[in-house]
């Protein structure tokens, strides 16, 4: 061992400089950690998390972007330190939510969870004839079948005991595919470190939750670092012989993508098709090898989904305004809702804005990162193919970001080229003179303007995450109450049941749907809603009348139900109100159970 008391006096403020950047790191987590434990997530308003969280989660935000910034700008620190930050970053940003919340959240993950469970009870996939509209995930069963392989291999119950995590373990999936590919076009570890940072606070869009997207969106990541890194203009046989083992490799991601997801694939198409506009990238053996296995599953088992739906893709087809907006049911409303929406836009635009001015201003990336730049805009003509259900806007954001994010870095960073030159220059000049001592001492940032503005970019970026990732948390979280109401439902429910509901917003919506049937009737038409809102329990009655013994006619009104309902414009409170309360007070219904979460009513049979 050595003795510190040998070291030399200089050494030591040497050690301290050198492990400076722990301070702010761990300063960062110790805020979180304390902010985890004064968080109360019980009463949610319409800001969702953002007024939740304790004060310390968003002071250690701010800490842990400062220490970030001022360690990947120091040209003597590895890539090791600035790892350690991204980390801290996707625990602080992607696990908060983990730790604050007792149960998962999103309606649609509890869906796939179902799907899981289905797969996993009746131990095959089935048709259209036997699970309705819900076959169609298992037509594109990929993402579904690993899960029940992990649930039987983890021996857990279901995936509801991990899938919260999910978002930091989606999120994790891409850090290495990302590093590859901006280290293709550039050594400078501050441009680097800086595009990943901000890939992940720019991606609010939700896709890392537990659902086929996250990991397709991976795998469509992963495929473009290999192309970009294996399949650039090489001479010579043996570099192209080289390449089938790389091609194997394509082959395996973009057959798991298809088999997963039915946007992807088409969103890598495009990507490929765009990167061979370079002569660089000029190889078509991606391409063709992503558009046969597509076509491919398309044809067969995707066919009886397709065929369905085919009239209403090629009519959305050239309507640009129909695919971008967000249509009855999804547009904010209230103060909380509004103020949240209008920071992911902020952030998004400020992303896209600043990518903008990174391809201005850093002249050198704009030839030599030339395909970052195409793959960053490959997904813009998707506007003109779909709405994908009013979400297209969303994905194309989601898939530019990869490109977009490293521009974006560049124009926060002095000019990139300089950098190895000017580490050059310094090892040079500490060798002229060697008999110059070295100052030695903590390395403070000094107050000039290039390195505080980009500072106060990144930190507002950082923060405006959080109310543009967490902001409608009032909808997607359920409490414990919530979940155990419609648990009761679906243990008692006979086979041939009918769940009535507001909207599909709650824990467990779709469990035992190959037995049960579920009708959510604000995606009715608007006449017949305003019917329902005049008169509540008749008209219900009626439409729930038709359900024969031994099936029941239940109906299930929660919170996650009526917070969807205000929060996007569906039915506001009174008129949620006036539901209830006629369901109440008729002769025609029976309660089943209640709770501060919701209540279950069920149709009596008729006379």
């Amino acid at each position: 061992m050595t003795d510190l008391s040998d070291l030399s006096p200089a050494a030591w403020p040497g050690r301290v400089a050198a492990a400076w950047p722990a301070l702010p790191l761990l300063a960062a987590l110790a805020l979180w950690a304390y902010a985890m434990r004064h968080t109360d997530v019980s009463a949610l308003d319409d800001y969702g998390l953002v007024t939740a969280l304790h004060p310390a989660f968003w002071a250690g935000l701010v800490v842990l972007t400062a220490g970030f910034w001022f360690t990947v700008r120091n040209p003597r620190r590895g890539n090791g330190w600035s790892l350690a930050y991204v980390l801290g970053l996707l625990v602080m940003e992607r696990a908060t939510q983990a730790v604050l919340y007792p149960t998962p959240l999103y309606a649609w993950a509890w869906k796939h969870d179902a799907v899981i469970d289905h797969l996993l009870t009746s131990g095959g996939l089935q048709t259209e004839d036997q699970l309705g509209d819900m076959a169609v995930y298992d037509q594109w069963p990929g993402f579904f079948a690993a899960q029940a392989a992990l649930v039987r291999l983890l021996g857990v119950d279901n995936t509801a005991m991990y899938m919260a995590w999910w978002p930091l373990v989606s999120s994790l999936m891409l850090l290495l595919p990302l590093l590859l590919i901006y280290r293709t076009f550039t050594q400078d570890r501050r441009l680097i470190w800086t595009a990943v940072w901000l890939f992940f606070v720019a991606n609010w869009v939700g896709q890392d939750y537990f659902s086929p997207q996250s990991v397709a969106f991976a795998l469509h990541v992963g495929v473009l670092a290999v192309v970009l890194r294996r399949y650039g203009r090489s001479g010579g046989r043996r570099g192209r012989q080289g390449q089938a083992v790389w091609t194997v490799l394509v082959t395996v991601l973009v057959t798991a993508i298809v088999v997963s997801h039915q946007l992807t694939p088409g969103m890598l198409v495009v990507s490929l098709l765009a990167l061979c506009l370079t002569r660089r990238y000029r190889d078509w053996v991606p391409v063709v090898t992503a558009v046969v296995i597509f076509l491919a599953w398309c044809l067969t088992a995707a066919l009886p989904f397709l065929s369905a739906a085919m009239p209403d893709m090629i009519r959305s087809i050239g309507d640009v305004g129909a695919n971008v907006e967000t249509g009855y049911g999804a547009t904010p409303t209230g103060t909380g809702a509004v103020a949240t929406s209008w920071a992911a836009r902020l952030l998004s635009g400020s992303v896209l804005l600043l990518a903008l001015v990174g391809v201005l201003r850093q002249r050198v990336l704009r030839h030599r990162a030339l395909p970052l730049l195409l793959i960053a805009a490959a997904p813009l003509p998707m506007f003109v193919a779909s709405s994908y259900g009013s979400e297209m806007i969303f994905r194309v954001l989601m898939f530019m970001l990869p490109g977009a994010a490293f521009f974006a870095a560049a124009a926060l960073l002095p000019k990139v080229r300089t950098l190895a030159a000017d580490a050059d220059a310094a090892e040079r000049d500490g060798r002229a003179r060697p008999g110059t001592a070295r100052r030695r001492g903590l390395p403070l940032p000094r107050l000039r303007y290039g390195a505080w503005m980009p500072l106060l970019a990144l930190v507002a970026g950082t923060l405006a995450f959080v109310p543009s990732y967490s902001g409608k948390d009032r909808i997607n979280y359920f409490p414990q109450r919530e979940v155990a109401l419609v648990r009761q439902l679906f243990d008692q429910a006979p086979d041939g049941s009918l769940v009535v509901a507001a909207n599909r917003n709650y824990p467990l919506a779709y469990d035992s749907y190959w037995r049960v049937d579920h009708y959510w009737f604000l995606d009715d038409d608007r006449r017949h809603v305003d019917e329902i809102v005049r008169n509540p329990a008749t008209t219900l009655a009626r439409d729930m009348a038709a359900v024969e013994r031994p099936a029941r006619a239940y109906f299930l009104l929660t919170q996650g139900q009526v917070a969807n309902s205000e929060m996007n414009g569906q039915l506001d409170k009174a008129q949620l109100d006036r539901i209830r309360e006629s369901v109440a007070t008729s002769p025609r219904f029976e309660r089943v159970a209640e709770n501060s979460a919701g209540v279950l009513y069920v149709l009596k049979p008729a006379s």
